[in-house]
């Protein structure tokens, strides 16, 4: 699914011409500066994965839609690594930033993701924040996380849970891959 070619403010623009709104109504509702929008759109700047998904959350559209909306969930119960829905190989996040989901995160209210953090990979400096629960297990390496005023940097077999309402971010600060698995209900992405 990794597409070169894909095209994030041309797909920005058809997706807020579809819903009509002009730049500046979509920026109120992601609250986010209505410049951002129309930079994005012309493809001056890439936006960080928080920035994209507030930018959403304003069409009410997911990531997974706006990347690959043709895109038929399998059903499961089981999935193949190659099966995994690849959210974030089109954007050009700080590092190198993988978000793999497990399956149909609307049609069963629950995303289970595979993420893998290259050294100095981050969320973005907008902090992250929606409604749902979230939580989940370092695996290999450590990741910095933020939630509201709170930052710790966790370890493989560390683990976090917590009210995604708060503010908060995913940083790896260190020189070494860091592999994460994690849950969020209901889906954020």
């Amino acid at each position: 699914m990794s597409d070169e070619n894909f095209d994030v403010g041309a797909r920005l623009k058809a997706l807020r011409t579809a819903a009509k709104l002009s730049q500046r109504q979509l920026a109120e509702r992601a609250q986010v500066p209505h410049a951002q929008i129309s930079i994005i759109e012309q493809n001056k700047s890439s936006p960080s994965i928080s920035t994209l998904r507030k930018i959403l959350g304003g069409l009410n559209v997911s990531m997974s839609d706006f990347f690959d909306a043709d895109r038929t969930a399998l059903p499961g119960p089981f999935f193949g690594s190659e099966e995994l829905v690849d959210l974030t190989s089109r954007i050009k996040a700080k590092g190198y930033l993988s978000l793999r989901q497990v399956g149909d995160a609307k049609g069963h209210n629950l995303q289970i993701l595979h993420e893998v953090y290259g050294p100095g990979a981050d969320t973005g400096e907008v902090l992250l924040q929606h409604l749902s629960a979230e939580g989940g297990i370092v695996v290999q390496g450590e990741l910095e996380i933020t939630v509201g005023e709170d930052v710790r940097v966790l370890r493989a077999g560390d683990a976090y849970l917590f009210d995604s309402r708060q503010p908060h971010r995913f940083r790896n600060t260190s020189s070494s891959v860091t592999i994460v698995i994690s849950a969020c209900t209901p889906p954020y992405l």
